[in-house]
């Protein structure tokens, strides 16, 4: 081992500083990125020469090498966005996504979503978000997470309605009117009556009305009508089979209720054949009512039909789950988000894009929903990136005085071999 084995000390240490640099460049370049998770170099020692002298065995360094490229996978701060398909992670997890026409998974912390032109969730470069979907009942469906996709083209077909509930109070002192008598197109047999809005199963808005009649002290009776849709004016209508019957208190009683002292009756209600070419259905009609010397008056009224829509926007909500809005005021869930997580995420593979693709230094990832164990997920919010850029710049001060030390190595160790040349003049 002579003077040139300092020669190349010095070189190998120009080139892992020179790879160190590069590292804290591709930081710096990536401060604004989404998602981003810097590194950081290891370096480790060469192996060292043994050299024999009178003391005994002594080893001398042959200089530096690189050892490792670590990830560092710590958490970035929040931005706060105004796109509802923003999402970022809280935690170890990461989104899982695809490329069309490619089973392989690609792991990403960017969440910077959107939708392409068939109505796939997909990142900026194209690859799609995968997510657990919905069935038309609004419950998970087992089995693999697949690509997230809302048509938005057409119309969703309207529903039916089928319950209807009226809150209302019916003024204990009405006169008493008895149901012979009874006319819908005499305001004077009835003491009290409130129209709603229902729909058909084509989704065509109907009109239903009920009628509130007192027959005798703390008990009424109902009745409803509608007109059909035939152009002739016809108008179907019907009596509640069951009286609502009150305690002297105004609560709601009698033989309907269950259990025998309730503030609801429900009563169902034939099947209504609007005369249009539509399914005939029944409307279960339940009357939250109260009988204190109060107005009539309806407090509310709901039912769970609605007309048809079309898609009116798309957002993610804080459980990571999709959901479309239509024009009808309904809401589906579409999918809901799933993560990755894994026992060694500095083993992944960089894939460009924001992306990575697991390893066996990885190992396989942990999927599952959102939560306390692989992550909790914000709307309207994107991770940025984790480069620390003073921390950097130290570094790179560390960095350019050890490759400063290292080439003075080799300019001393040239004007060694200098004077070593000189020594035969």
């Amino acid at each position: 081992m002579g003077i040139s084995s300092a020669l190349y000390s010095g070189v190998s240490g120009l080139n892992t500083n020179s790879q160190a640099m590069s590292v804290i460049g591709n930081n710096l370049a990536n401060t604004n990125t989404v998602g981003f998770k810097g590194s950081r170099t290891v370096f480790a020692d060469l192996l060292s020469s043994n050299i024999n002298g009178s003391g005994g065995t002594s080893q001398v360094g042959r200089g530096v090498g690189m050892s490792k490229v670590d990830q560092i996978f710590s958490q970035g701060t929040f931005e706060s966005t105004e796109s509802k398909l923003d999402v970022a992670i809280e935690g170890e997890g990461f989104f899982i996504l695809k490329q069309p026409g490619n089973d392989t998974p690609y792991y990403s912390r960017a969440g910077a979503f959107r939708f392409d032109d068939e109505g796939y969730l997909i990142n900026p470069e194209g690859y799609q978000v995968q997510g657990k979907q919905f069935d038309v009942n609004g419950v998970l469906v087992a089995g693999d997470a697949s690509s997230i996709q809302v048509a938005g083209t057409g119309l969703i077909q309207g529903n039916a309605t089928s319950t209807l509930t009226l809150t209302t109070n019916l003024d204990s002192s009405e006169a008493i009117l008895g149901m012979a008598g009874f006319d819908i197109t005499d305001p004077d047999t009835y003491n009290y009556s409130s129209s709603v809005q229902v729909f058909d199963t084509l989704g065509n808005p109907q009109l239903l009305t009920t009628y509130f009649i007192k027959t005798a002290d703390n008990e009424w009776n109902w009745a409803w009508s509608a007109e059909t849709d035939d152009g002739l004016g016809t108008v179907l209508e019907g009596v509640g089979a069951t009286p609502l019957e009150f305690t002297p208190d105004g609560i709601l009683v009698g033989a309907a209720a269950d259990p025998p002292v309730a503030t609801t009756d429900v009563i169902a209600a034939a099947d209504i054949d609007w005369n249009n070419g539509t399914t005939p259905t029944a409307i279960t009609l339940t009357f939250d009512t109260t009988q204190f010397n109060s107005a009539n008056v309806v407090l509310s009224q709901n039912q769970n039909g609605y007309g048809a829509g079309n898609l009116t926007g798309v957002a993610i909500d804080p459980d990571g789950i999709v959901i479309a809005s239509y024009s009808n005021g309904t809401q589906t869930k579409i999918a809901q988000l799933v993560l990755g997580k894994f026992v060694n995420p500095n083993g992944l593979a960089l894939a460009g894009s924001n992306l990575y693709t697991e390893t066996g230094t990885s190992g396989p990832p942990r999927i599952g929903l959102p939560g306390p164990e692989l992550g909790k997920v914000f709307t309207n919010s994107l991770e940025q990136s984790n480069v620390d850029m003073g921390a950097e710049f130290v570094r790179m001060i560390t960095v350019q005085r050890g490759f400063q030390a290292n080439s003075k190595i080799i300019t001393t160790v040239d004007e060694l071999l200098g004077e070593l040349i000189n020594l035969k003049r």
